[in-house]
């Protein structure tokens, strides 16, 4: 059951600077942000974060900028430190049919509304926010400016990843576990050589191009 934080927990918040706040101390704030939202194949995740002040974890930063090894020692620390935390997704059909914009935006706002204790606020990464009940605001560059942007980036990333390589799994002749569906020379050419795969976003450009191909080939 989600619970509502008390008033008398004053939340202040780390990572933004008090000037640049859009709400108060009083505000029970989330960070959120997205992984995936680029690849060829695979899910697009969200995740969201409320960091405990009194429990400060060093190190967060956009996940991009830190190395898989640390990404993979701060997750377990962040899931573990934080009040609440949540990840969701959203399915290669979701981005096909609505395109990955609106798939990312539905992933986010799934993240914030499973989230165990219920925000206030939601910083979002990025120059827009989800429709939702929570109030948003969009921190361009968040997810290395603001802590719980930065570890809703981490939480994110650690999650897709380690999809992709179950992925792999099951799909091995796509090197899923080296590339994790991004477009890389390794993932067009094995893309090219198999064609693509039930996991693969029917959507986007070098995959449609197959598939019409290969529709006009066999017309």
């Amino acid at each position: 059951m989600k619970t509502a934080a008390r008033k008398s927990r004053v939340n202040v918040y780390p990572g933004l600077p008090p000037r640049l706040r859009p709400f108060t101390d009083l505000d029970i704030v989330c960070g959120v942000d997205e992984a995936g939202r680029g690849p060829l194949a695979g899910p697009v995740f969200a995740a969201a974060v409320i960091l405990d002040p009194k429990r400060p974890i060093e190190g967060l930063r956009d996940s991009k900028k830190l190395s898989k090894a640390r990404r993979d020692e701060l997750a377990p620390l962040i899931k573990q430190q934080a009040l609440a935390w949540a990840i969701a997704e959203c399915s290669c059909e979701e981005i096909d049919t609505l395109n990955i914009l609106h798939a990312t935006m539905l992933a986010m706002r799934r993240a914030v509304e499973a989230l165990q204790m219920l925000p206030t606020f939601a910083l979002i990464d990025g120059n827009r926010c989800p429709p939702m009940d929570v109030r948003a605001h969009a921190v361009i560059e968040g997810d290395d400016k603001v802590h719980a942007i930065s570890a809703a980036s981490i939480l994110a990333k650690t999650a897709r990843d380690a999809l992709l390589v179950q992925l792999h799994a099951q799909y091995p002749q796509y090197c899923f576990d080296q590339h994790k569906g991004y477009g890389t020379s390794l993932h067009l050419e094995r893309l090219r050589l198999h064609g693509p795969s039930p996991v693969h976003r029917r959507s986007f450009a070098p995959v449609r191009e197959l598939l019409q191909r290969d529709l006009f080939a066999t017309a």
